[in-house]
């Protein structure tokens, strides 16, 4: 009976991590097959039973979007914010979530009474697309706490027509904010057994070009960093020069990458 203690103390352990697997495979089943509503359901079983599970992260951001596709918008905006205010350090699916919040609270501006003081909220966030975006819905109502932010978007060209628009639409003169300096990211690549790094200038409009100088390893470095290669340019435009975006290291190499 003594060699077999640890064998029946270990069962449990072993079975939890496939027990887990399996609620959290059958919300993400309900949710691919359009079932919202059981899917919601499911997601908040799975949070509720598995505390500490690691994937709890994923599991709250998708019950926030699986609300959000059931156009349960107040419940959808509720759980983003949740998420965001427990999960502060993902930074990839926060900036989706900040996103999708705002649509949320688009639709249910003059309605529910969260929404408009979100949006207002919204326009202090330091990620400028999300600045804009905000300001975007609260043109919608005429807002003219939006003008500040569209005026910076006629600058974003993924945003500039839509906020030209809404500027318009509300009686304002678009003016576009003087064009800043130009601005490069620095790519230092130091190749182990090297004394000196290769370093490589790329303009700030080709910022995502910075993902074809990492490794296979270094992008799920950099991915586990919360890196959003996605956004340097953004954050280019915000950050003074000389700070160091990011830095990654694999076997063969470390790479850094700073605005310049």
């Amino acid at each position: 009976m003594i060699h077999l203690l640890p064998l029946i103390i270990a069962v449990p352990a072993l079975m939890e991590a496939p027990a887990q697997d399996h609620r959290y495979q059958e919300a993400r089943n309900l949710r691919m097959a359009g079932r919202f509503y059981e899917a919601a359901a499911a997601y908040r079983r799975f949070i509720q039973e598995n505390p500490r599970s690691g994937r709890l992260p994923e599991a709250r951001f998708w019950l926030a979007s699986t609300l959000e596709q059931d156009q349960r918008w107040d419940e959808a905006a509720a759980a983003y914010g949740e998420f965001l205010r427990l999960h502060p350090d993902q930074r990839l699916l926060g900036k989706e979530a900040k996103l999708n919040r705002i649509r949320c609270w688009g639709i249910r501006q003059g309605q529910a009474p969260e929404a408009t003081p979100g949006l207002v909220a919204a326009l202090e966030e330091e990620n400028s697309e999300v600045r804009v975006v905000s300001a975007l819905q609260l043109a919608k109502a005429r807002d003219r706490r939006a003008v500040p932010a569209l005026q910076h978007g006629l600058s974003q060209p993924k945003q500039a027509d839509a906020c030209r628009l809404a500027l318009e639409a509300m009686g304002v003169e678009p003016k576009a904010p003087p064009q800043a300096p130009a601005r490069f990211l620095v790519i230092r690549i130091q190749e182990k057994g090297k004394p000196d790094p290769v370093v490589i200038r790329v303009a700030a409009g080709l910022a995502r070009a910075v993902g074809g100088y990492l490794s296979d390893e270094q992008l799920v470095q950099a991915k586990k960093k919360g890196v959003d290669l996605d956004s340097l340019m953004d954050q280019i435009v915000n950050a003074p020069k000389g700070t160091v975006l990011f830095s990654v290291e694999d076997k063969d190499s470390s790479v850094s990458v700073a605005v310049e």
